[in-house]
């Protein structure tokens, strides 16, 4: 699976971030963003639930 964040759409709650740590990181304007392209076989529910939480539907999951 692959992950991605619409930067336009991303508002900063960090609900990505709070959910999956290991996917997602905050930039230094509060934004999310992804840490790796390719997400882990053993995260993929909860990158799923990240994108589920994500209240602009920036989340895109491939």
């Amino acid at each position: 699976m692959h992950v991605s964040i619409d930067h336009d759409l991303c508002q900063g709650h960090a609900r990505c971030w709070e959910i999956c740590p290991e996917v997602f990181e905050l930039d230094d304007e509060g934004s999310g963003r992804t840490l790796v392209d390719e997400v882990p076989a053993e995260l993929g529910e909860r990158v799923q639930e990240a994108a589920d939480n994500c209240p602009e539907r920036a989340i895109t999951l491939h």
